[in-house]
């Protein structure tokens, strides 16, 4: 059964003074997957940009580049998707974790040159931080001739229980050592956790963004703009092809999750990024996102 989503993402600067110019990049426009359909999607630049590009990465994600080229106090990219994400089966592998590596590892073709980025260190996420912080764990999940999707789940589920969520710890910048002694942090904290692990036993894994449908507690409303951008993780399997896990709620995703992109890690996949050119001034940043499942 698919379900279908209409997305809105808003992303709004507001400065302290007038700028002169401005670039931004960005990476907000859902992909089709073998799970999910891109309806309509539609994105835009406030004020209007002044030039404007189209284009897909070496991952294969949408990417947009405004240009605005006059002064302006604030600046808002919106963002538009219709989604449909079909329900998935159960991934099924019983291949072993280290035939899953070894396949990985000596591959020439494909998946072996694109699983080949996926299986090392990436800016982000420094796998001899994750194996001297969590080694041990990460043992006592790997353990010899554990199934794949068995192994990866329990990993999921080890993150989901050990780390406590903390949307006031850490932001993009905090290192991930620091969130490795704290033990909490948020979904993209927790999906570079689980990358490290998971590549420090040499299997190939990809930091997957987007959005997650989300309900209010029992006998309250929803809040308008209380959603917010997610993160999870996916690993290469030969049999179940890609499967996506979520660290973060401890869950494999069925059909609740809305794919934008995925890459190395968070900094293959910022959502807006860009300069500004202008006097110096203070900067405030306001993100709303709003997920509606549609009937």
């Amino acid at each position: 059964m698919a379900a279908r989503y209409r997305v809105n993402h808003r992303t709004t600067y507001e400065y302290g003074a007038t700028m002169t110019d401005g670039y931004s990049v960005t990476c907000l426009v859902p992909r089709d997957t073998q799970w999910q359909t891109v309806e309509a999607a539609s994105i835009a630049l406030h004020p209007e940009a002044s030039e404007v590009d189209s284009s897909t990465d070496v991952f294969g994600n949408n990417v947009h580049q405004f240009g605005l080229h006059e002064p302006h106090d604030t600046m808002m990219v919106s963002a538009e998707s219709l989604v449909a994400v079909e329900e998935r089966d159960n991934p099924v592998d019983d291949t072993s974790w280290e035939a899953v590596v070894e396949a990985g590892a000596t591959s020439l073709g494909d998946p072996g040159a694109e699983l080949g980025m996926f299986r090392s260190s990436s800016t982000l996420v420094e796998v001899d931080v994750l194996r001297r912080s969590l080694g041990p764990q990460i043992d006592d999940i790997f353990l010899p001739g554990r199934p794949i999707v068995d192994a990866a789940r329990a990993l999921c589920l080890h993150i989901h229980d050990s780390f406590e969520f903390d949307p006031h710890f850490s932001n993009v910048s905090t290192p991930l050592i620091d969130v490795l002694e704290a033990r909490r942090g948020v979904c993209q904290d927790f999906a570079h956790v689980t990358l490290g692990c998971l590549r420090s036993v040499g299997l190939a894994a990809r930091y997957v963004s987007g959005y997650i449908e989300t309900a209010p507690p029992p006998g309250q409303e929803r809040l308008v703009g209380a959603d917010a951008s997610h993160a999870w993780v996916s690993v290469w399997t030969p049999k179940a092809g890609w499967v996506d896990f979520d660290p973060t709620n401890g869950h494999l995703p069925v059909n609740d999750h809305v794919t934008v992109a995925w890459g190395r890690d968070y900094g293959d996949v910022i959502p807006v990024r860009g300069v500004m050119i202008g006097p110096a001034a203070s900067q405030q940043l306001h993100v709303a996102v709003d997920v509606d499942r549609l009937p």
